[in-house]
């Protein structure tokens, strides 16, 4: 659902920011959510496990800077994003990798989870940013368990991408517009 923003302002569609690892995909998504003027909501699924990871979560506060209410929540995503979701709101999800991650250790039913995301998003009364890692346009893992994962992250990208309006796809900081909400995307034939 898109949000209205004031007069002149574009409006601030559920998007899916996709990217490599560093590449400023959550800069990005940070900044479309900031720039829409609503209230910024920031749904964490990362944990701190270790002392590298609290480092990073640190690192990604100090960076957001004041203005954004944190929320963490390592599983329960469509949960949070109900309790969080309200008009005059944006939320943004760091990341879906992470979540997805946190699914397949606690061997959570992927397919159901990832369709539980996807029509939760339709339903919600403000927009939603997600971040996501493209993680297929590497080398093909040597491990079982990275392979289904690589498998795994595929499909949820490509089933939020179908679900939202905008796709965005950032690579070395700069965002290239994948799908834009009101244009049909490029789909190629069987």
């Amino acid at each position: 659902m898109a949000a209205v923003l004031g007069a002149g302002m574009p409006r601030l569609a559920t998007t899916l920011v996709l990217g490599g690892a560093r590449s400023g995909k959550s800069r990005h998504a940070e900044m479309l959510v900031a720039a829409s003027g609503l209230e910024r909501i920031y749904l964490a699924t990362g944990a701190a496990g270790d002392a590298e990871m609290a480092e990073r979560i640190a690192h990604h506060r100090e960076a957001r800077g004041p203005g954004w209410q944190t929320v963490e929540e390592p599983l329960d995503l469509m949960g949070a994003l109900a309790c969080e979701a309200a008009p005059g709101r944006a939320i943004l999800v760091d990341c879906l990798t992470l979540w997805l991650s946190n699914l397949m250790l606690a061997e959570g039913n992927i397919p159901e989870a990832i369709a539980g995301l996807c029509k939760s998003l339709n339903a919600l009364p403000c927009p939603v940013v997600l971040v996501s890692n493209e993680v297929g346009m590497g080398l093909v893992p040597e491990t079982p368990l990275g392979r289904r994962f690589r498998d795994a992250q595929g499909r949820l990208n490509q089933a939020v991408a179908a679900a939202v309006p905008d796709v965005v796809f950032v690579a070395a900081g700069l965002p290239l517009i994948l799908k834009r909400a009101g244009t049909a995307p490029y789909r190629s034939t069987p």
